[in-house]
């Protein structure tokens, strides 16, 4: 069926046509159930979602695919409860090779974050299976045409040595006439974890979206993965059967699996009858919201310079990206994850603020359309829909104020022959957030161009360091023992006389080399769960390694050692740290009591939101809206110190069923993956219990005494608790305790220091007085010699002189009624303030726009003189150094720069 004419968009045709390639009519809902109904029906498990922020997994930031939560099955680390599954996986691609952040808004198929459609087998089907229910699914349950479908194979790789597949081949066959099957090399249909790991061909399914018109014209097949936006990929099936070695050769895997992926906003496009994945019913509602509330139409144009429609498709990309990781518990913050979605949250806004024309927090505004719409399918956003607007909002808030900070800085630039400098545009776009586009339209709008070549040479600069800080070198895994048992006994016991290496490899990061062990049995605990590995021994032999470090990749405990052993072979001691191990768990222990006590404190809402839990203190992060009164602060380190006095006993269920835990009250952390068995820990049931996979103190008293350091904001409605227990809050009371009697000592009084502190502070502020009044009387003395100096130098009245104060205040108050008595004036002074020297510039507001002079341009070309730097307004400035002998030159100096 085709639907009127449309305006020309970039990528499409000249005229856009409607294509209904289904007589199906379905919402995306329906389109996303339909898909994990028809994967039900042939009995696989259905699971939720995991984490779009990775947990255990060194190698990713983000889950960028579906398969990710099943990599330690593909790997052979663990052996999976069943055999078939499907699932609906949030996705974010926005960093490394997946890295098309500026794309997104600008065409109709870039997203930040989106969703996998996916079904899996490990070891059960394989491609008869695997191809036969594809096209059931798209041709019977979704009814796309046949007709408009084609497929492609792995055409085979001489230099690997594989062979075309031809079993894919004929297994389409049965289903789809040959001459749609077509071999593509391995570019396109050979698919791969990463450098190394499980792979295999791949088989993907495209559909011909262009009316019957265009379709006459020119066969789709010379179409497939030829970037036509009209004959698209929908679905890939991986039949993952080799592993790739460090050498980068391939070896068969024993058991054969499955991983399909298909893009859900793709397909939801496909079926819907759309041209971009944003004209569809997971979209429009939220441009429909943009539209009304900025007071501009989106015109669904693609055109390079259409900024109003790109604002909008980046807002509404945007948001969805930010809210999720937010809800999976990844907060805004300035390095790694955090700085990651800090950048997508602050390209929305740049983009509102400058084509929508909104200048108030509005991101935020989104998060109630977007909780209804996902609520279903991904509870964990509805459920804390009002704590994730409000670090939206806060976030927000925050960087308008930026925004506005960068724009002043532009104005403060020195363009070269109209040419914004490259390094600064640079400055704007590392330090202010400012996309090269944005500071492009800014400098069109002065009349300015940029030095591309210069800013790109800057970028390219910044890249290469990031890639040398994160240069690592991953070594094959040797295989020292057959076997996939990779057993934790720590929870019982901190010792095991007779384990054995299974698997060692070479990690070098940056030139340096260090050295991982996998163990059959092991009592170290690895890092997650925001705990600290354990550190500790291995006696392999008669060869002892130094255990630095404890880590997990994915569900894989992996042991840091500083030397590989001669006889890898030999039976290991693996031997905890004890004295580290008991101060971590007394820690994380404390962290559960504190949990509980906030609850009763504050209110239910105080969740975690993070905790960093290691030997020497704790760091826990809670969701509330204000900062913590002294009171209550002291009300949670009472009952916490009241629970520990208590004693109570550690109760310690494991592998409860998830559904048995969730009924039995245990508190259960948004943005965590959990299992089907789970572990259960409580301490008084009536006050504190909850799944935890980390180590405890078997009962409260061992944890001695809890201390709060610090309690202070992380992000808008996230506060964070730092404290210590045990010896080291011990420590810290006595080390409080002799400053206080250090204070007692210094006053010569026992009683009252507090009192004595407070009446000393007094006295200080009557004596600063007294010395702002002699200042004052001083600059007034000066004032008078001071106007004796003034000339006049181009058309101003100018002064440029060196005084005798020691008071940048005194320095910048004397300034400011030379100009005012003066008018029409130029005043620059200088001045050695401890022992430092100072510059500062003062320029009738007259004089900036008539004569275009400009203290902050002035004063850092001056600053070169005394060794230092400095910048300000255009009618006020300051600068600093560190070369006394180079005020005379400066002051000097300053009479060229305002002209005879």
């Amino acid at each position: 069926m085709l639907l009127g004419p449309g305006p020309r968009n970039k990528g499409f045709q000249d005229f856009v046509y409607k294509v209904f390639i289904s007589p199906i009519t379905m919402t995306a809902q329906e389109i996303r159930q339909r898909f994990l109904d028809f994967f039900a029906s042939k009995h696989h498990k259905i699971v939720p979602s995991a984490p779009i922020v990775s947990k255990n997994d060194p190698t990713l930031m983000f889950t960028n695919a579906g398969m990710n939560q099943f990599k330690d099955f593909f790997l052979g680390n663990k052996t999976p409860d069943v055999r078939r599954v499907a699932d609906t996986q949030k996705c974010l691609r926005v960093s490394g090779k997946h890295n098309d952040l500026e794309e997104v808004g600008r065409d109709g198929y870039h997203h930040t974050m989106f969703e996998m459609l996916g079904n899996w087998s490990f070891g059960d089907y394989f491609k008869e299976e695997a191809i036969g229910w594809a096209w059931e699914l798209l041709t019977k349950e979704y009814g796309i045409d046949p007709g408009r479908l084609y497929v492609s194979i792995f055409a085979g790789d001489e230099a690997e040595n594989l062979a075309v597949d031809e079993e894919a081949r004929e297994i389409w066959k049965k289903w789809i006439p040959e001459d749609r099957i077509l071999p593509f090399s391995k570019k396109d249909n050979f698919w791969e974890m990463g450098d190394t790991g499980p792979c295999g061909p791949c088989s993907e399914i495209h559909v011909d979206l262009r009316p019957e018109s265009q379709r006459a014209e020119k066969d789709g097949r010379e179409l497939v993965n030829a970037d036509d936006p009209r004959v698209v990929e929908i679905w890939n099936l991986v039949f993952i059967q080799f592993n790739r070695k460090a050498d980068g050769s391939l070896e068969e895997l024993p058991a054969k699996h499955v991983d399909t992926g298909m893009g859900f906003e793709r397909l939801t496009m496909a079926l819907q009858g759309k041209h971009s994945n944003y004209e569809t019913d997971i979209f429009q509602p939220f441009i429909r919201f943009i539209e009304q509330t900025s007071g501009k139409t989106y015109s669904n144009s693609y055109a390079p310079d259409a900024m109003t429609d790109i604002a909008m498709r980046v807002v509404c990309d945007h948001i969805r990206a930010v809210a999720f990781a937010i809800a999976d518990g990844q907060l805004p913050s300035n390095t790694g994850a955090g700085y990651v979605i800090r950048r997508i949250l602050r390209r929305a806004v740049r983009y509102y603020y400058s084509f929508l024309d909104i200048r108030e927090p509005f991101l935020y505004r989104l998060i109630p359309l977007l909780s209804d719409a996902f609520g279903k399918v991904f509870p964990e956003l509805k459920a804390q829909s009002s704590q994730v607007a409000n670090i939206i909002q806060g976030e927000e808030t925050s960087f308008l104020h930026t925004l506005e900070n960068g724009l002043r800085r532009i104005d403060t630039l020195e363009p070269v022959n109209g040419e914004i400098r490259g390094e600064d545009a640079f400055e704007l776009y590392d330090t202010y957030g400012f996309p090269i586009d944005l500071t492009r339209l800014i400098a069109s709008e002065k009349g300015l161009t940029i030095d591309e070549p210069g800013f790109e040479k800057a970028l390219a600069a910044q890249k290469a360091r990031s890639r040398a800080d994160a240069q690592k070198q991953v070594g094959d895994w040797v295989v020292v023992r057959e076997g996939e048992s990779n057993l934790f006994v720590g929870y019982d016991r901190l010792d095991v006389e007779k384990a054995h290496i299974l698997k060692y490899r070479t990690v070098r990061v940056k030139n340096a080399e260090q050295y991982q062990v996998v163990l059959d049995v092991t009592p170290f605990y690895a890092q997650s769960g925001g705990q600290a590995g354990d550190t500790g021994t291995l006696k392999v032999g008669d060869d002892w390694l130094q255990v630095s470090d404890t880590v997990k990749e994915n569900d894989l405990i992996i042991h840091i050692v500083d030397q590989l052993p001669e006889k890898p072979e030999a039976q290991v001691r693996a031997s905890v740290e004890r004295s580290r191990r008991q101060a971590t768990a007394q820690n994380h222990s404390a962290t559960h009591l504190m949990h509980a006590a906030l609850h009763e404190v504050l209110g239910n809402h105080a969740l975690q939101k993070g905790q960093d839990v290691d030997s020497e203190r704790l760091r826990f992060d809670f969701s509330h809206f204000q900062k913590m009164t002294e009171e209550e602060i002291a009300r949670v380190e009472t009952m916490v110190n009241e629970k520990i006095r208590e004693n109570i006993q550690l109760e310690e269920d494991r592998n409860v069923p998830i559904d048995e835990a969730r009924e039995s009250g245990a508190m259960m952390l948004f943005g965590e993956k959990y299992g089907e068995q789970v572990r259960v820990i409580t301490f008084d049931r009536n006050f504190s219990r909850e799944l935890c996979g980390g180590t405890h103190v078997p009962a409260t008293g061992e944890i001695g005494l809890f201390k709060i350091l610090s309690e202070g904001a992380v992000a808008a409605g996230i506060r964070r608790i730092e404290a210590v227990t045990a010896e080291k809050a011990q420590a810290y009371v006595d080390s409080e305790l002799a400053e206080l009697n250090e204070i007692r000592t210094l006053f010569k009084s026992p009683l009252h220091p507090a009192k004595n502190v407070a009446g000393l502070i007094e006295e200080n502020k009557a004596l600063r007085k007294e010395i702002e009044k002699l200042l004052a009387a001083q600059a007034g003395s000066l004032k008078d010699d001071l106007k004796a100096k003034i000339e006049s130098v181009g058309g101003t009245n100018f002064l440029a002189a060196q005084v005798p104060l020691a008071d940048s205040n005194a320095l910048k108050s004397l300034a400011y009624q030379l100009e005012e008595e003066i008018g029409n004036a130029v005043i620059i002074l200088g001045a050695v303030v401890g022992d430092k020297p100072q510059l500062l510039i003062a320029i009738s507001k007259s004089l900036t726009e008539s004569k275009g002079l400009h203290a902050g341009n002035m004063v850092r070309e001056l600053a070169r003189h005394i060794q230092g730097g400095g910048g300000g307004q255009p009618f006020f400035a300051t600068a600093g150094g560190k070369d006394v002998s180079g005020l005379e030159k400066a002051l000097a100096a300053a009479k060229g720069m305002v002209g005879n």
